[in-house]
């Protein structure tokens, strides 16, 4: 897709079958708060009214309608609502009501997002490729300044300074081997292997290091990103 005045860049749609149900689920709980502050509204406009009603039957004297006062207050920052409003539509009688072709419009978009690209020869599917390495880049910008601890550097030497941040990528590389191989985000697995401890035995006859059992998830780790599991047995020490 082209647009007028961008010579040169092209424009690719691309859709997110996931996204697009958490639009659709998120667009629904929003129609859903925005249905029951109308109806709330309403039903209070109504109590109101009848409130007045029953007030000029007991007395015999001429119905006055209620304050709305209090109810166009509550329209008003429903209407101006930062999330609500948008599907919002005010009649010109002051009365607010879902605005259906809004919530079309928005039905259309589901899932999808605009990208661009000024290379001609890359296909659609490339240009989609390239734009989710971006945000693993990104990604992998956020891991080296949280997870790996890039900054703040407490050294004052150049060449220490290149190896902190030499050592840093390369943690890096080997998080993003493991999530390759294991399909696993790194977080879930540095929870799992955690989990597995080793044990200091003693007795008369000495002291052993024992590892503990392995799950098959644990296991798996370990096979899907060809790292040998640690050895049952670690350290003997005989007594004299």
């Amino acid at each position: 897709m082209r647009l007028d005045g961008d010579e040169g860049r092209r424009w690719i749609i691309c859709h997110n079958p996931v996204e697009a149900e958490r639009d659709a689920a998120r667009r629904g709980e929003q129609l859903a708060a925005v249905q029951d502050e109308l109806a709330r509204i309403t039903a209070a406009r109504a109590a109101a009214l009848r409130k007045a009603r029953a007030q000029a039957d007991k007395s015999g004297k001429r119905l006055v309608k209620p304050n709305d006062t209090a109810h166009r207050k509550a329209e008003c920052a429903l209407r101006d609502h930062p999330t609500l409003g948008r599907w919002i539509k005010q009649a010109p009688s002051g009365r607010l009501t879902i605005n259906a072709q809004k919530v079309t419009a928005e039905q259309r978009l589901d899932g999808k997002y605009l990208i661009a690209t000024s290379d001609p020869d890359l296909s659609a599917a490339e240009v989609a490729v390239a734009y989710k390495n971006l945000l693993e880049a990104e990604r992998a910008f956020r891991t080296m300044k949280s997870t790996l601890y890039l900054r703040p550097v407490y050294h004052r030497l150049d060449e220490r300074i290149r190896a902190h941040v030499l050592l840093c990528w390369l943690a890096l590389l080997l998080i993003r081997v493991a999530e390759r191989r294991t399909g696993a985000t790194w977080n879930k697995l540095r929870a799992e292997l955690q989990r597995i401890n080793q044990v200091t035995l003693e007795g008369p006859a000495g002291s052993v290091t024992h590892t503990t059992r392995l799950t098959e998830t644990q296991a798996k780790i370990y096979k899907d990103c060809a790292v040998a599991p640690p050895p049952k047995l670690t350290a003997l020490n005989p007594a004299e």
